[in-house]
């Protein structure tokens, strides 16, 4: 109780000092905006509320912003203001150009007769400005009128744009937003069939209201807005002729694949959206640090093609690095090093060759673990068997081919897998990159079992399942969409993720054919072949608040289950899920959660805790101190369970069922700090327990006096956001 009032007390004493302390005398702190619509309950404000030139710090956590009384802990420049959110000082001329920043906002909307007064409320050294607007009457377009050129084929081609898909229809309300979204719409429509000349500058309306009866008239001119009509030319359609493809001569790379992947030929005609795929084709190639395709008038219906390619550092390393570790003495660090050539066959291949790590240990013992893999792949910009001409779109299938190797050496086992995979990568039309594998392929050995660990295999059966040797053959999916293509993002963004392996049908068409063992499973190579189908999704998403984005709050979301079946009673090891972990659930190590309310597994020096069911929320608040550092407070919520398991105590513990989920989901908070250097986000994380399901009935929660002790916490160090 004690230590409860000195933290509300110190909170109290922290918090009290005045949030305008550092203004001037005559100077008020802006604390709200406020905006009311007196004609239209419909119209949302925040349509308007960007118009504001002085707007006011809003956000923080639920409407508090603590960085705003930090900033008031000093008058003067120092630590205290670096750490802290300066108060917004209201400037009395900021409303009224915000008047008129919202007046002329409302007229491009419509509202010619909008009104905007204000009014202003203080309190102490605190003011409220309300903004009062009245939106008034809109005009509806009861006719249009066109005035266009009416040779062909132009005039033939318009009518054909106008009757499909034009913006402007009678009953439209009248605005500059719908006449300007018209003219770019129908200037690209336009331009993508041959008028390459056409620009949204020779569009122009006039509108006619007198009489409460609204006319528009729709011009097409043969000059651009703010020229003579003494240069006035027809609106032909034009071809493309010379095309020329121009890159360093010290750069080596096959003309083939760049004629390849060209969609700008002579003699065809212009389309706009052709020169777009050809700029986006040679640019995901990422040989070229830019691609310019320049478009130049030869004649008065002919456009010659020049394609200028620069170069780029075609070779490099990435390295990530995560570790972790616990009060316990169990440290855990994971080293990632990759090198990349983009350009390793002369025609946009990508190579990468890779190395992976995962050491766990205890420095006051002999407890060791060690992981390590060995990868490498090729990656052709191309379908191979099928050549460019049946791809038409701007992103062409990649062909991929993935050789890896992994070895494990743990107390209980040794166990070797070899990988490879064939497939194909790309991005769709909605911009989901996607990774299909019709081939994928582990062997999996295990060898060295712990006379102890083996006994243990001999009297579970689930377990003996998962870890044997095994051939895993199938096909993999994976589909991912990040509204951010920053390395560190930095504005709201979100993302979604799905995979998908089915392993083991294909094979089990041919059982006939193939010898059982004692347990009635098929083998191939004196190993049995796993049938299993796995599912994961996971989907996040980051909002960014407060004066200069200077807050965040980010949230995730993840779901995945695995089934065996046929010829398999378990799930592969490898393929099982596991919680906990510097971008898991952080205030455990990895593979030290669950499954359930399950203990953990003695069998196993090292944890080692698995399960068939994953399911996991997130939740982060991020905020600015100083310089290039980051804090953060952050909860996580989840574990993983077992849908198929032996009915053993330990079994039942680490089942999933709906009638006991709430307590069987374990949670964890802790605080962050980041180092954002832009390209690269460095971070450590302290996570401490709140509800450990494994604890004995009773006492799954952790107070807080033991957060810190035992093996209640976790800290780690991990490379980019956890999500």
């Amino acid at each position: 109780m004690k230590r409860v009032l000195l933290i509300v007390s110190t909170c109290l004493l922290l918090f009290s000092c005045s949030t305008t302390r550092v203004l001037k005398q005559g100077q008020y702190r802006l604390e709200d905006n406020v905006i009311t619509i007196t004609d239209d309950d419909q119209f949302n404000s925040n349509e308007i509320r960007n118009y504001i030139r002085q707007n006011d710090l809003g956000g923080g956590i639920l409407g508090f912003n603590p960085f705003l009384y930090v900033y008031n802990w000093s008058k003067r420049d120092g630590l205290f203001h670096k750490l802290g959110t300066a108060p917004i000082v209201y400037e009395e001329s900021a409303v009224g150009t915000s008047m008129n920043n919202i007046t002329n906002h409302l007229r491009y909307l419509g509202y010619y007769s909008a009104k905007v007064d204000t009014a202003t409320v203080r309190y102490n050294k605190l003011i409220t400005v309300h903004y009062i607007v009245s939106l008034g009457e809109r005009y509806t377009i009861d006719e249009i009128a066109f005035e266009v050129p009416q040779y062909e084929p132009f005039i033939s081609d318009f009518n054909a744009d106008t009757s499909e898909v034009a913006t402007i229809l009678r009953g439209n309300y009248l605005s500059e937003q719908l006449l300007e979204g018209e003219t770019v719409r129908s200037a690209a429509r336009m331009r993508n069939i041959g008028y390459y000349s056409l620009n949204k500058n020779n569009y122009s309306f006039e509108a006619d209201t007198l009489g409460g009866h609204t006319i528009l008239k729709y011009r097409i001119n043969e000059y651009e807005r703010g020229q003579s009509t003494t240069i006035s030319q027809p609106l032909n359609k034009y071809t493309i002729g010379k095309v020329s493809i121009n890159y360093p001569k010290d750069l080596k790379f096959r003309n083939s694949v760049l004629k390849g992947l060209n969609t700008v030929k002579p003699g065809d005609v212009y389309s706009e959206s052709t020169v777009a795929t050809t700029y986006s084709r040679l640019s995901t190639l990422k040989v070229f640090s830019g691609v310019s395709v320049e478009m130049t008038q030869a004649d008065s219906s002919t456009v010659d093609c020049n394609i200028n390619l620069n170069r780029s550092p075609v070779q490099g390393f990435k390295i990530n690095l995560e570790g972790s570790s616990n009060s316990s003495g169990l440290m855990g660090i994971s080293p990632q090093v990759s090198y990349f050539h983009k350009n390793f066959f002369h025609g946009g291949e990508w190579l990468n060759l890779g190395f992976n790590g995962d050491f766990q240990f205890r420095l006051d013992d002999d407890t060791r673990a060690t992981e390590y893999g060995i990868s490498a792949g090729i990656s052709f910009p191309r379908f191979l068997g099928l050549p460019y001409k049946y791809f038409r779109r701007s992103s062409i299938p990649r062909t991929e081919l993935n050789l890896a190797f992994n070895h494990q050496n743990r107390p209980e086992y040794t166990r070797n897998i070899v990988s490879v995979n064939y497939g194909y990568s790309g991005i769709s039309r909605h911009n989901v990159s996607y990774q299909l594998y019709p081939l994928r392929l582990n062997f999996v050995k295990l060898f060295g079992l712990d006379a102890a660990f083996s006994k243990t295999l001999s009297n579970n059966p689930y377990m003996r399942y998962s870890y044997q040797d095994h051939l895993d053959a199938g096909i993999g999916l994976m589909l991912y969409y990040n509204s951010s293509t920053e390395i560190v993002p930095s504005s709201d963004y979100f993302f979604h993720r799905f995979s998908l392996d089915l392993s083991g049908n294909v094979l089990s068409l041919f059982k006939g054919f193939m010898n059982a063992n004692s347990d009635g499973s098929y083998l191939i190579g004196g190993s049995p072949f796993a049938q299993y189908v796995r599912a994961e999704y996971s989907t996040g998403r980051t909002w960014r608040f407060g004066r200069g984005d200077r807050q965040a709050i980010s949230t995730r979301f993840l779901a995945g289950a695995g089934y065996a079946y046929g010829n398999s009673s378990a799930m592969p090891f490898e393929k099982q899920f596991y919680a906990g972990g510097a971008s898991s659930m952080r205030g455990w190590q990895a593979r030290d959660l669950g499954p359930g309310y399950a203990p953990k597994d003695d069998a196993f020096i090292i944890p080692s805790q698995t399960g068939d069911l994953k399911l996991e929320t997130n939740l982060e608040y991020r905020f600015k101190l100083f310089w290039k550092l980051e804090g953060a407070v952050f909860t996580d919520i989840g574990n993983v369970w077992n849908l198929q398991y032996q009915d053993t105590a330990e079994g039942r513990l680490g089942a999933f069922k709906l009638s006991d989920f709430m307590n069987s989901i374990a949670a964890d908070w802790g605080p962050g700090l980041r180092l954002n250097l832009d390209f690269i986000l460095v971070r450590v994380d302290f996570g401490m327990q709140v509800f450990e399901p494994s604890r004995a009935k009773g006492q799954h929660f952790v107070t807080p006096r033991e957060w810190i002790k035992g093996s209640n916490n976790a800290f780690h160090f991990g490379i980019g956001y956890p999500f």
